[in-house]
């Protein structure tokens, strides 16, 4: 396999991704396990208010993502939020969010592995772990075969997903308008809650800006679909929500194990079990590729930035991937395949996220005064002066979210 190339002769990532690609790939790992997982264990906090959730969350990420967008305008390596933390904070920072950034990346792809397994299990009689340790194998192939499969195959499995959801709010609508859309078991706190936990449906469109040394003009390909793919999963994810719960009412989506399934059944029959989990094994396996993608990506700027092993940072002459940092990442993954519960990982996912976003918040107000003449491809929107008020609410929103995570995390929802 790939050895060690000189420094002259290293071998570069291949851009071979355009807005369509790069913004099919957002959508492909946010429409992702999330939705068809999370949903009915936040209706059990939100009731009938569920959408409410997913559109709290969706707005946070928004913010988010104005300043992923004007920060991945000024730094287009792979590096991500540790480039944004470090010219912003200090190195040492910067360090500790990309670690966590990594965490957050093996154990969700575990996780989401499992939930693959879980519905595959169903259809072929084999130890769940041993079906999750096979998915991961897999998508590991693809990952190191190159940015281009990879983009393929998310292209594929996002129209499936896509579908999915898109029957669910379509069997919906005749339904809309049955039920109180703001019956709350658990109070307004109990939203909160349910939008702290379901942030891990929208986990993903911050791994954009680590495809662009892959991406063809990134300084403008980057921010725009970053941008395009929080409003179009936020759209999906708010019906979907709408849909299921006029169905069938949150508590019985609270109850279900395979909830968008039993919501399909609910109006198509019992043969809606057998569509839906189908389209939840292209949905988690997608998850569970982009994740892997965008998290060896991340490896990979670090090393190139000396703050990970230099043989991190090692591109295989053939595949032109980074072919050490995928293959270190999958034994990761699957170390930690061995934690099952999705409810208390996706907590401590989002736990690392929020940290990562109110430090990447708090970066774009720095380097707003720090770096004023570097150039920028994107600018966030609604600033005093060079003051961003959308990072500003991005980072308070992201640490009042950390504070409904914890309280989850105790039992508190």
């Amino acid at each position: 396999m790939g050895g060690y190339i000189p420094k002259k002769k290293r071998v570069k990532l291949k851009r071979e991704l355009g807005i369509f690609q790069v913004t099919v790939a957002g959508v492909g790992i946010i429409l992702g396990a999330g939705i068809y997982a999370l949903i009915g264990v936040a209706a059990g906090s939100s009731g009938n208010a569920t959408w409410l959730a997913f559109l709290i969350s969706a707005i946070i990420a928004l913010f988010t993502g104005l300043s992923y967008a004007e920060l991945s305008s000024m730094f287009s390596g792979d590096a991500g939020e540790y480039d944004y933390i470090k010219n912003a904070i200090n190195k040492k920072f910067a360090f500790l969010i990309g670690l966590s950034m990594i965490l957050s990346g093996f154990i969700s792809a575990a996780a989401v592995a499992l939930g693959f397994a879980g519905y595959f299990t169903q259809f072929i009689n084999m130890p769940l772990i041993v079906a999750a340790i096979i998915l991961v194998i897999a998508m590991t192939l693809i990952n190191f075969i190159g940015i281009k499969e990879t983009s393929w195959f998310n292209t594929i499995s996002t129209i499936i997903e896509f579908t999915g959801l898109v029957i669910i709010i379509i069997l919906g609508i005749k339904y809309f308008g049955k039920i109180d859309y703001f019956e709350m078991p658990k109070g307004l706190s109990g939203v909160f809650s349910s939008a702290a936990l379901v942030f891990f449906a929208y986990m993903g469109f911050e791994s954009i800006v680590k495809l662009g040394e892959e991406t063809k003009n990134p300084q403008k390909v980057v921010p725009r679909a970053l941008i395009y793919s929080v409003i179009i999963t936020s759209i999906i994810y708010v019906l979907v929500a709408v849909s299921a719960v006029s169905v069938i009412g949150w508590e019985a989506l609270h109850q279900s194990k395979a909830p968008l399934a039993s919501v399909a059944a609910a109006v198509l029959g019992s043969y809606a079990f057998l569509l839906l989990g189908v389209i939840a094994l292209f949905s988690t396996s997608n998850t569970v590729l982009i994740t892997l993608v965008a998290t060896s990506r991340l490896m990979y700027g670090m090393a190139k930035e000396k703050s990970l092993p230099k043989v991190l940072s090692l591109v295989h002459k053939r595949t032109r991937t980074p072919w050490v940092s995928i293959f270190v990442l999958t034994l990761l993954t699957i170390i930690f395949v061995f934690i099952g519960d999705i409810e208390i990982v996706g907590n401590l996912t989002n736990l690392f996220l929020f940290l990562t976003f109110a430090s990447v918040n708090l970066s774009l107000i720095v380097l707003r005064y720090k770096c004023k003449d570097t150039h920028r491809g994107f600018t966030c929107p609604v600033n005093i002066g060079k003051f961003s008020l959308i990072a500003f609410l991005g980072m308070i929103s992201s640490l009042i979210m950390i504070g409904f995570v914890i309280w989850n995390l105790m039992g508190g929802a």
